[in-house]
């Protein structure tokens, strides 16, 4: 049965804004319906240390009966010395063994952030290298890892494609951000049509879309590689196909769970509320067809 988890990140308007903690988050997303958490990154006052705040969370995970779908993090396996890319991946270890303590299955870590003047095609075989260094590791703790179409350099469809055969391991998979595609100007009915077989996770998103042929509609919007405009969006009202996508993972087999990501400039119990009302009702008529 699918479940719909509450990424943390819909919560970064009211964490940045000191109204409510990380951990306090946990609590607000099962009060508002959801069926588990996605805990994005470590977001705590630097008096506590990392380790000892992953087990608050721990904890408080237990005090609510809630389960933890993924445990979801950035990193940046792109770099031009070999030691730095060595020092990532010993990061990226650690928060495995994050995950282990939080009961997360599944992990996601970036591969890559930002443009770079090499050719894809030219580090595939060091991205690929280490995501698969990366899967052994967390398959020993029987860990799932995930890369996502995240960070630009990494985030078209034909790209991930040859990262996730390049990789070939069965520990490692993808997760489909079904707005994420817009950032590099990619259908996302097309994007998710051509990965769906290969999901092992699904993040659902929407956005505003505006075109870069027009001005500038200021405020709340960032521009895509192609220079297009988009904003985060209530899920339901933006311009993500949302059917299309849900019919090509049904297509495909795809059953696991999904999370929300809000990130509309929208009040994020507001925005949060409708998107689950909106999603929920879309999986149930995905689900009968």
């Amino acid at each position: 049965m699918t479940r719909i988890a509450c990424s943390t990140y819909s919560f970064n308007q009211l964490i940045s804004k000191g109204e409510i903690s990380q951990l306090e988050s946990l609590q607000l997303a099962k009060e508002m319906g959801f069926d588990a958490i996605e805990i994005v990154d470590l977001i705590h006052d630097e008096s506590i240390a990392e380790r000892d705040y992953v087990y608050q969370l721990k904890e408080e995970l237990e005090r609510l009966n809630f389960p933890i779908t993924s445990f979801t993090f950035h990193a940046n396996l792109l770099h031009e010395d070999a030691e730095q890319t060595h020092l990532e991946i010993k990061r990226i270890k650690k928060m495995i063994d994050y995950a282990e303590i939080l009961g997360a299955k599944r992990i996601r870590h970036d591969v890559a952030w930002g443009q770079s003047k090499k050719s894809f095609d030219i580090v595939l075989s060091d991205l690929a290298l280490a995501c698969r260094t990366i899967t052994e590791y967390a398959a020993n703790k029987q860990i799932i890892t995930m890369v996502e179409n995240h960070g630009f350099f990494v985030q078209d469809s034909d790209r991930m494609e040859k990262l996730y055969n390049q990789v070939h391991h069965p520990n490692f998979k993808l997760l489909i951000d079904v707005g994420n595609f817009l950032c590099v100007d990619e259908s996302p009915v097309h994007a998710v049509s051509r990965l769906a077989p290969f999901a092992e996770y699904v993040h659902i998103k929407d956005f505003h879309v505006k075109s870069g042929r027009e001005a500038a509609p200021g405020e709340g919007f960032f521009q895509t590689r192609g220079g297009n405009f988009l904003r985060g969006a209530i899920i339901g009202h933006g311009n993500v196909p949302l059917t299309q996508c849900f019919n090509s993972l049904k297509n495909s087999g795809y059953q696991g769970d999904v999370a929300i990501e809000f990130e509309g400039m929208e009040d994020n119990r507001e925005g949060i509320r409708i998107s689950l009302e909106n999603v929920r009702k879309q999986l149930s008529e995905y689900l009968q067809k």
